[in-house]
């Protein structure tokens, strides 16, 4: 039976790993030729949920990921993000090494390196990287699979240490009393709860499972609150627009005149006056436009065979590989002068050899009509909550010096991965 029950929880914990990070690659593996293979098994339960407003937020997303972040905290976040995701990787696996070297030699329990001040290092290295994880792919979905993650690891930690008791008895139990079990002793020791308030069983089956579903999940909806407070949103109308990078939020304000302008003379028949819509300003090749709107094959990163590079960008260049652009990245990789062969897509279908690539005065807006359920029209950053739906709806390349739309039309309803949920910041 005992044989059995530890089976059981081996078979739980590493389960639980595995779907934590498949759930948090997402984005690895969206960007890989094998995208519609995960998306044909995830996919059904991402719309299932999306459906009902008890779980929609679940696939929402609480920190930047499209639009480079504002402010200096977000920005430390998102490279902690990265830090994480390394240094827990990496602590890991030197971990792991150290555990099963000391089952091959016999070495006994494991005191050295980091176990001689924690008595599971591996844990905390894996709750690091999938800290890592969650900040570099934040979808909700990825933060309620770390809580249970979270939980299962704390009660594999003292299943684990049940059995080195039986093992090794007044060894383990003295080792015990001069480590902590995930932070070094002289930290955790503020976390104990009094014994003699609390029943050991409440404190085991929960407290702590609750003071980890309230911290993760609630740590989640502060940044996300946070992330869309120090979003520059600009309105008029029924139109919102926004900027995907820092230096073009001066040209947001002359470029939605110029869109109300032209759609008051006439133009832009696709706008509607009953409809509320959210604008992305960004450069004509912008890598992540195809997030937002099925614009182009260039910006179905998946077919771009270049995988690997998109991935190591993403977790080692945190802001430098969003103004990376698909022309860039083939230039790269086939040794070409990358302002050459970004020239023609300022914006794309323009090859004028003149034109600086570096201060192209041209810029691409994605309209992304609104449904919501509210009464009144809404802007800014009420355009992002859970129980509004964002439709792609059209496309205006603008002229951001003269104001002159060169190319303006209507989009297909879906994104460069059809009808996957995608990020809204």
């Amino acid at each position: 039976m005992k044989k059995l029950k530890n089976i059981l929880t081996s078979v739980l914990g590493g389960g639980s790993v595995a779907l934590f990070f498949v759930i948090a690659l997402e984005i690895m593996i969206m960007i890989s030729p094998f995208a519609f293979f995960f998306y044909s098994v995830f996919n059904p339960v991402y719309k299932f949920i999306d459906q009902y407003a008890l779980t929609r937020w679940l696939t929402g997303f609480f920190l930047p990921h499209m639009i480079l972040p504002r402010t200096l905290f977000l920005k430390t976040v998102r490279i902690s993000g990265s830090v994480f995701f390394i240094v827990g990787a990496l602590t890991f696996i030197i971990c792991a090494l150290q555990v099963y070297m000391g089952k091959i030699f016999k070495w006994g329990v494991a005191r050295a390196g980091l176990y001689k001040y924690i008595r599971h290092p591996q844990y905390l290295a894996l709750a690091l990287w999938g800290t890592g994880m969650a900040v570099l792919w934040p979808r909700f979905i990825v933060l309620a699979s770390l809580s249970v993650m979270l939980i299962l690891y704390y009660f594999l930690a003292s299943d684990e240490e049940k059995r080195m008791l039986e093992q090794y008895g007044e060894s383990y139990l003295s080792y015990m009393k001069i480590t902590g079990m995930f932070l070094p002793r002289s930290i955790e020791k503020y976390f104990y709860l009094p014994r003699n308030l609390v029943p050991e069983y409440l404190v085991k089956f929960v407290a702590i499972p609750a003071a980890i579903i309230i911290s993760v999940l609630g740590t989640g909806f502060m940044l996300r609150q946070i992330t869309l407070n120090s979003l520059p949103f600009k309105s008029e109308y029924n139109i919102t627009l926004i900027s995907m990078l820092p230096e073009d939020d001066k040209l947001v304000r002359d470029t939605l005149d110029e869109i109300i302008r032209n759609r008051m003379e006439g133009q832009l028949a696709f706008v509607s006056d009953d409809k509320d819509y959210l604008g992305y300003l960004m450069p004509v090749d912008y890598i992540m436009q195809g997030m937002i709107a099925n614009t182009d094959d260039d910006f179905h990163l998946y077919k771009q065979h270049h995988t690997v590079n998109m991935i190591a960008d993403w977790v080692l260049h945190p802001f430098k590989h969003l103004r990376t652009p698909p022309s860039a990245m083939m230039a790269k990789m086939h040794h070409m002068d990358p302002s050459v062969a970004r020239r023609h897509h300022c914006p794309i279908g323009i090859n004028d050899p003149s034109l600086d690539h570096a201060s192209c005065p041209y810029r691409r807006i994605i309209l992304v009509e609104i449904d919501h359920n509210f009464r009144n029209h809404v802007a800014g950053k009420e355009l992002m909550a859970f129980n509004a739906a964002r439709v792609p709806s059209s496309l205006i390349d603008i002229n951001t010096q003269t104001g002159e739309i060169i190319n303006a039309r209507e989009l297909e309803k879906t994104t460069a991965w059809k009808d996957v949920p995608t990020p809204a910041i």
